[in-house]
């Protein structure tokens, strides 16, 4: 009988909508610590009971303390929901009671999820775990390291929302997995690029590190910021896939290529091209054909003195 009741133990009471009669994080330790298979089971239970599976109205739910990803595409989201709505959710999501609101919850991660289960119009499969802030962060960051799929201006912009809202640098290394070098240029990358437009470009996964450190290099010049946000409200930038929307964004403000000064030839009174020369704002550069006038460059040079000479008295 003991055996019957402790395994029974192990299927929670189902919990309503709201969050009233959630389990307490704070859990008064066991005096003692059974060991071998009743330990093995004891422990069982108390994850299970801190970490409560449910069916929740998707409406109850809300949005994290910092989004870790970017919104996707309409047709990859629409695609992705097709197939919740067709085989179900397969992987619950996890969320939090709400630290504020009674009855409500907090996503930690799963998002994706929850907006295909709410479109489908059916209950969420959640995970409810109490979580501190810092718990939270570290459970998304955890999440998406075991997919990987993170591209690299989320993690960025991810990195730097974290850090504006008061999460110490440890905990932000942590979250993402990387050193304090890493975790440098991550938020020094995405501190230099408007957030707005980052988030209207996506999440590109195509465009590592480099080339969008070389898009906020290029932002750096005069009116390239005006001219991107321009660009981002286009209907033809709107239709085009993440990853071009930042080649579109990156060509778009590319440093601008002064045109190379363009070569004229100076012909004498007799007819002789003895010369050619071209000049830009810095300079004129003059070429003496040796062909067409043999003489004629050694002459100019031996003259110059007096040429320069002239010149400066007119300059009186």
């Amino acid at each position: 009988m003991a055996r019957k009741h402790l395994l029974s133990d192990l299927i929670g009471e189902k919990l309503p909508a709201g969050n009233s009669e959630q389990i307490s994080p704070e859990v008064s330790a066991p005096q003692y610590s059974p060991r071998g298979a009743i330990g093995a089971v004891s422990r069982s239970i108390e994850m299970l009971k801190s970490q409560s599976l449910m069916d929740l109205d998707p409406d109850l739910i809300d949005a994290p303390l910092v989004t870790d990803r970017l919104e996707e595409s309409v047709v990859q989201f629409e695609e992705f929901a097709q197939q919740i709505k067709e085989h179900g959710q397969q992987v619950p999501i996890l969320v939090r009671p709400h630290p504020s609101v009674e009855g409500r919850y907090q996503i930690a991660y799963g998002r994706r999820r929850l907006r295909a289960v709410k479109a489908a119009g059916v209950l969420v499969k959640a995970a409810v775990k109490p979580l501190t802030d810092e718990e939270l962060v570290l459970a998304q960051g955890q999440e998406n390291s075991a997919r990987q799929d993170l591209s690299f201006i989320e993690r960025a912009l991810y990195a730097v929302e974290l850090e504006a809202n008061g999460f110490s640098r440890q905990v932000i290394m942590a979250a993402l997995g990387v050193d304090k070098t890493g975790l440098s240029r991550l938020i020094t990358s995405a501190s230099q690029i408007p957030a707005d437009m980052i988030r209207a470009i996506g999440p590109a996964p195509k465009a590592g590190r480099d080339r969008w450190t070389e898009l906020a290099a290029r932002l750096e010049q005069d009116g390239a910021v005006e001219s991107a946000r321009a660009a981002l409200a286009t209907s033809a930038f709107l239709a085009l896939a993440t990853d071009d929307r930042f080649v579109h964004v990156f060509d778009l403000v590319a440093p601008n290529k002064a045109k190379k000064p363009r070569a004229h030839v100076w012909k004498a009174e007799d007819g002789t091209r003895a010369a050619r020369f071209k000049q830009d704002e810095r300079s004129i550069t003059l070429v003496i054909d040796k062909k067409a006038a043999p003489e004629f460059g050694e002459f100019l040079l031996a003259a110059l003195p007096e040429i320069y000479a002239s010149f400066k008295k007119t300059k009186q």
